[in-house]
């Protein structure tokens, strides 16, 4: 094979036994690197383990690998267990983390840790979680990290050398293998140079139809339409409807494919499906997070086959899944980012606009950005188009799950792991104080709660160690007994409560079972002891609450209700609902995995895992069929 210069570089610093961090756009090659290291330990009989920040990069990893290397390829995200003793173990990132604090030992057979995405570390819910799992590397373990375009690449790299003594060799490539070319959509004209925008200012409102139909003039076609906002995506699609994009040859081809992927991933009775199937007709399809996970499989499978020639999707489709188009549109460059809607970062744009060019096949990829100069300055379009990506930050906030697992092993002395973050590394001296002020005071709160008594954990503060997130909560009712006493129906509905979170505005529903009031009142009493005593520590962001808005569904669905009857029972959308039955899932198997939990607790979990995870729910089963 012949690599890229960049593509080479990376190989034989890792050849000569080095770790390596890749910076490179959107595209370029990366996962030839990956492979190299995987081809290399498969057959020397060395283990390598895979991360990826989000489950559905993980499962499409996983089919990627699967097609090339059989049988020595598992996976394990938490609602997934397949081949977990492979050689070649592919995990999200938090499986990789709770590995290290929890069973170090079994990391022991694996040489090189592979991580995905690793700028995903300055993610403000997430990124913690990178940064624990590169401050406990086993000694033994090599990285590669896959980086998009960061400016800050070295100090990340250094960051690394220092807390484990080891070289790190810092790839960069800043070329494109296929270059981008910038059009504006504004004043319903479509031009390439940002000058030109001034005078459209005040002109017509954008028109869909005019993009599209600039777009099959050119030559556009097949492209991918970002949107902010799941509706949004599926009132575009349906806006497209009076065209068609495809010949009666494609048009047999697209349908049949359709029919059989939906009768394979068992929706074709999916409402979703079926409203989608007069725009597959014509070439056309919509793809975000509130859809159905196997329905979503279904719309990647026909994008890779080349039949849909636009797809209206949320920002996920951009996320190291392998999708590559001719062109790139933008239906906006804002985007809803935590708790308000700001500009894009540059860095977040070229990771959708990297979408478009496909290796081999296109000269050049087409990126048009719809610019309404009402919303957005002439000077920021510009700073998102053409300005320097963002650093990546630290976002650095330890679970109490990882203090206790902490405290175990290194008692009063875990302090002395805060200054090898990469918070520490980055910051200030205030803000290392405060960082340092904020893990003694959680200490603190576990002390006073009595997770922590005479330098030991205690019964309580062993079993929050192994349910990250939700540890506070649950620990709580697990010590007054009221996980011992729930049934099975009980079980879920804390699981599906401490996972959910509402939309803006979203009501809980009327009908609240007896059981799931009593169990609600039990948990608001108790998390209401530990906001106070957040409060007076000050520590914050506060921990989460158990919200009670999807309980009419989970208790619907644990009595075997059909999944589409169980949608009757809430306003969230079907794909989100599997979501959250699946993150269910991977909660009560943490309370399973707990030492302490009594083996009458543990039957009942495992008979609440075998209620939810079936059907639709079961990612098993779907990367099974797949």
């Amino acid at each position: 094979m012949q690599y890229d210069r960049f593509q080479q570089e990376s190989i034989d610093h890792i050849n000569q036994g080095h770790s390596v961090i890749v910076s490179a756009p959107t595209g370029a090659g990366k996962t030839a690197i990956a492979e190299h290291i995987i081809e290399n330990s498969i057959q020397n009989n060395i283990g390598v383990i895979y991360t990826a920040p989000i489950k559905a990069l993980s499962n499409q990893k996983f089919r990627d690998f699967q097609k090339q290397y059989r049988d020595n390829i598992g996976i394990l995200t938490g609602d997934v267990s397949l081949n977990p003793d492979a050689p070649v173990l592919i995990m999200t990132t938090e499986i990789f983390r709770n590995k290290i604090l929890d069973e170090p030992d079994s990391l022991n057979k694996y040489s090189w840790v592979i991580f995905d995405e690793i700028h995903y570390i300055d993610n403000p819910e997430r990124g913690t979680v990178w940064e624990e799992s590169l401050i406990f590397l086993p000694k033994h373990m090599k990285i590669l990290g896959l980086s998009a375009t960061i400016p800050n690449i070295k100090e990340f790299a250094s960051w690394i050398e220092s807390i484990h003594a080891k070289s790190v060799k810092v790839v960069i490539e800043e070329k494109r293998p296929v270059p981008l070319h910038f059009f504006f959509h504004c004043g319903n004209e479509v031009v390439d140079k940002l000058e030109q925008l001034k005078r459209l200012k005040y002109a017509r409102p954008n028109r869909l139809n005019s993009l599209i139909n600039y777009l099959r003039e050119k030559n556009g076609l097949p492209a991918i339409y970002f949107v902010f906002g799941r509706r949004q995506a599926e009132e575009l699609a349906l806006e497209l409807m009076s065209y068609d994009f495809l010949s009666k040859k494609e048009k047999q081809e697209i349908i049949g494919l359709y029919n059989e992927l939906c009768e394979r991933f068992d929706v074709k009775t999916d409402r979703t499906a079926s409203e989608m199937y007069p725009l597959i007709q014509r070439g056309i399809a919509y793809h975000h997070a509130g859809m159905l996970p196997t329905l979503k499989e279904v719309v990647e499978r026909l994008f890779t086959s080349r039949l849909l020639k636009v797809i209206f999707t949320t920002e996920t489709f951009a996320l190291g899944i392998n999708m590559p188009s001719r062109s790139v549109m933008f239906d906006g460059l804002r985007k809803f980012y935590g708790r308000y809607v700001r500009n894009l970062k540059t860095r977040d744009f070229y990771q959708m606009a990297g979408r478009a060019g496909r290796r081999g096949i296109d000269q050049e990829g087409f990126v048009y950005c719809r610019v309404n100069l009402n919303k957005i300055s002439l000077d920021e379009v510009k700073r998102v188009i053409y300005g320097k990506p963002e650093e990546v930050r630290s976002q650095f906030n330890t679970s109490y799950a990882t203090l206790l697992n902490l405290y175990e092993k290194y008692k009063e002395e875990l302090f002395k792991v805060y200054p090898l973050s990469l918070h520490y590394f980055q910051s200030r001296k205030q803000e290392q104080k405060e960082a340092l002020r904020l893990l003694e005071s959680k200490l603190k709160l576990l002390k006073e709660f009595g997770y922590v008594a005479d330098g030991s954990l205690t019964e309580k503060g062993k079993f929050a160690k192994t349910v990250y997130g939700y540890e506070l909560i649950l620990a709580e009712l697990y010590e007054e007994k009221v996980l011992e006493q729930l049934d099975e129906f009980g079980l879920g509905v804390i699981a599906s409560a401490c996972v959910f979170e509402p939309r803006k505005n979203q009501r809980l529903p009327l009908g609240l079972s007896k059981n799931t009031r009593k169990i609600r009142g039990a948990c608001e009493e108790i998390y209401e002891r530990i906001k106070d005593k957040e409060r007076r520590y000050r520590i914050y962001p506060f921990s989460k609450a158990p919200q009670f808005h999807l309980s009419v569904a989970t208790e619907a669905w644990l009595r075997g209700t059909a999944f589409d009857k169980v949608l009757r029972f809430t306003d969230t959308d079907e794909g989100e609902v599997v979501r959250y039955f699946r993150m269910s899932v991977q909660i009560l198997r943490e309370i399973l995995d707990a030492k302490i939990a009594s083996i009458i607790l543990k039957d009942k979990i495992r008979e609440t895992i075998r209620v939810i995870n079936r059907d639709v729910v079961d990612a098993e089963k779907q990367l099974r069929e797949g």
